[in-house]
């Protein structure tokens, strides 16, 4: 392969990264501070770009070189975020979820696939009381926020609710995005201890209120349950809309999964991976989307289907889910 043929994979790669409404050729211009003519000229292989053109480029859109040189290593580029340690770092957060969902959204053909160990934060943010639950949890132990030190969980703190209308726009965007989830019966665990865990530290007011986040939990499952049997995605309490997105359930009695997250954008492919309980690392990477990719579907083959399909093992699987939430709060 010849210097010019590299070239122009590398800057195919960095176009299929892009949203399509953007400017491909206005963005990297911009960015390496030249005309179009000699972005044209670049993209052709005609004129070479420079070691600094490689380094902008490649820092700038998250691309390594290392596939287009045919380099055999074992290190993969991720790009993330990191909690900042201040007090906008939740909303920095959402800020980062919400672009995130745009873009996939911006293509035309696009797919969402999760790896669940847990119930994905977003999907909370469709009952606002599980979603009011969650801002405090995340600000108080993942963040740490100082401001909520010593403060239970109230469901009328006006600092949570400033933050429902950001998590209506995230729950809207994840509706629009078609998406298949492979689940195991653990994947409710991680929200029913955080309630039990505030409940008995004595974090949240009264039974009352432990008991009605119990309740909204199961409305969060009944609803799960309702989209797998449609195989679309709606909103609680709605029905689906015309042209909904579909919506693949597996169920997976063996593997408990990882919260990987596959996204498949125009035939391009970007992989999430979980760190710090609320963050993600994301890698374009080719060699890794490929092998998570055949990862995943083997885990499809060896899972059991329940949306649209497979009622008996739709009902049986939600029924004990609703099992553990119910145990829970008959302890009360």
């Amino acid at each position: 392969m010849s210097s010019a043929d590299i070239q122009q994979l590398f800057f195919q790669k960095i176009k299929e990264s892009m949203p399509s409404h953007l400017s491909f050729v206005d963005d990297v211009a911009s960015l390496l501070e030249i005309s179009n003519d000699s972005i044209y000229r670049r993209i052709r292989g005609e004129k070479p770009i420079s070691l600094d053109e490689v380094r902008k480029l490649c820092s700038h859109y998250k691309v390594s070189m290392d596939q287009f040189l045919n380099l055999q290593s074992d290190a993969f580029i991720f790009k993330g975020q990191l909690n900042d340690n201040t007090e906008n770092s939740f909303e920095n957060y959402l800020d980062q979820v919400t672009f995130n969902f745009s873009l996939f959204n911006s293509f035309a053909n696009k797919h969402l696939t999760i790896l669940m160990k847990d119930i994905p934060p977003f999907v909370h943010f469709q009952v606002p009381e599980l979603a009011l639950f969650k801002f405090y949890f995340w600000m108080k132990s993942i963040l740490h926020y100082g401001s909520f030190k010593g403060v239970r969980f109230d469901m009328d703190d006006g600092r949570l609710h400033n933050y429902l209308g950001r998590s209506d726009q995230i729950i809207e965007l994840y509706h629009n995005l078609p998406t298949t989830e492979i689940w195991n019966i653990e994947s409710v665990n991680s929200s029913i201890r955080q309630i039990n865990f505030y409940h008995e530290s004595g974090l949240i007011k009264n039974n009352a209120t432990t008991r009605l986040l119990y309740d909204k939990l199961d409305d969060l499952v009944n609803h799960i349950e309702h989209q797998a049997e449609t195989g679309l995605k709606f909103g609680i309490g709605k029905s689906p809309a015309p042209g909904a997105a579909s919506y693949r359930l597996f169920v997976n009695e063996l593997i408990l999964g990882d919260n990987t997250y596959m996204v498949e954008m125009n035939g391009a492919k970007m992989v999430f991976l979980n760190h710090s309980v609320l963050y993600f690392v994301a890698t374009s990477d080719e060699r890794f989307t490929k092998s998570i990719s055949e990862n995943l579907q083997n885990l499809e083959k060896k899972s059991t289907m329940v949306s649209t399909i497979g009622e008996k093992e739709r009902v049986v699987f939600f029924n004990n889910v609703r099992k553990k939430i119910q145990h829970m709060k008959h302890t009360l």
